[in-house]
């Protein structure tokens, strides 16, 4: 068994290919969408990697692929808060822990070669994108854009040495419990819209592109206190807002605005997972017509963001989001919602879910190696 660095296409194709030998036969597992995994690993251009680096790394048993990792530097991170620490990434490992412990060993090496003696991981290639190690909720397939893993992928990295940062849940909910909702929410609902104003509205087909941004402009705005965060660069918000842009539907998602100054909003994708496993992530040549036909048979809705700017925050206009945005999903005929992901650290949203009866389905965890173990100090 050797570790070595991609460093050739055939290569690249056997990282690449690895998970569709790992999980055959899996009925849980969601293959990656091919186009954007190549993109995100580095191996074509994706403009996370216009400020920050990656390199790849194979686990080989002979010929065979049994392992992988990505090593990541995430500059924006380090300026951000003051650290010299890397990032790990897209690892995927047979039950072996010698092959798991060449794989962190040479992401390790890799980060210490530019001084970033901390790591943490597993983030693909950052928490702006899928993050996070599924820990609890195997039994059900992830949502839309969530991760999922092998059972046994903690113990070969709690094996290793690395402990818990963070962990993040997913909240779910079935339509009869949004419904009961409505009563809880029509005070702040009304209370805000006479106190301030408040106009909503869906996203607009006509300037499809620049609301898309604008979702993204505050999703970076209202995240600046939350653990890890770091704003996405304009070229990544763009390459977003051109990759959603076929699979937003404008009606599952709101607006707000006072005095036509957008001040929050709410973003939700119907959950694509089981045609992406149909079509096994191959959006071409006919992929994508099979991805969006007749959306309206998908009844699953991932909430991935309800968010207001920081100098509008305290007022509970996130519910008000929520809010506008529950009659139009139901008219579609929703009948079961993921809210994800939650940080165990935002106390406020993860309060107000538990309020509201969703449950949580699914944790995540984000693992450091380096600090002091939290116990510790």
């Amino acid at each position: 068994m050797i570790v070595k660095p991609v460093e050739t296409k055939r290569e690249q194709k056997q990282f690449l290919k690895l998970p569709w030998d790992l999980y055959q036969g899996d009925p849980i597992w969601i293959p990656p969408l091919r186009q954007s995994q190549r993109e995100l690993v580095g191996y074509q251009h994706h403009p996370f990697y216009n400020e920050n680096e990656v390199q790849t790394f194979l686990a080989l048993e002979g010929d065979r692929a049994i392992g992988r990792i990505a090593a990541i530097w995430n500059k924006g991170h380090n300026q951000r808060y003051g650290e010299e620490r890397g990032f790990f990434g897209f690892f995927e490992c047979t039950e072996n822990q010698e092959a798991a412990n060449g794989l962190f060993d040479a992401a390790r090496e890799w980060c210490a070669e530019r001084n970033l003696h901390l790591l943490r991981g597993p983030t693909n290639p950052s928490l702006n994108y899928e993050c996070g190690l599924l820990v609890d909720g195997f039994e059900e397939p992830p949502f839309f854009m969530m991760t999922y893993n092998k059972p046994y992928y903690h113990q070969l990295i709690e094996n290793y040495g690395f402990y818990k940062a963070q962990d993040m849940y997913a909240f779910s909910g079935h339509v009869s419990q949004l419904e009961s909702l409505d009563s809880k929410l029509d005070f702040i609902f009304n209370e805000a819209i006479n106190r301030f104003n408040l106009k909503m509205r869906t996203l607009d087909r006509k300037n499809f592109l620049r609301d898309v941004e604008l979702f993204l402009d505050i999703y970076n705005r209202s995240l600046v206190g939350t653990w890890g965060f770091v704003p996405m660069t304009d070229a990544e918000a763009s390459h977003m807002a051109k990759g959603l842009k076929r699979l937003i539907v404008p009606q599952l998602t709101t607006i707000l605005e006072v005095e036509g100054k957008p001040v929050g909003a709410a973003f939700s994708l119907l959950d694509y997972n089981a045609r992406i496993k149909q079509i096994d992530g191959k959006l071409f040549p006919f992929g994508f017509i099979r991805l969006l036909w007749n959306r309206r048979q998908i009844k699953r809705l991932r909430l991935i963001s309800s968010n207001v700017v920081p100098e509008w925050q305290k007022w509970g206009l996130g519910l008000v989001a929520m809010g506008d945005l529950l009659p139009r999903a139901l008219e579609w005929g929703m009948e079961e919602g993921e809210f994800s992901w939650v940080l165990e650290s935002n106390h406020l949203s993860y309060k107000t879910l538990k309020r509201g009866g969703a449950k949580i389905t699914k944790t995540y965890r984000i693992y450091d190696y380096g600090d002091t173990p939290p116990a510790e100090q």
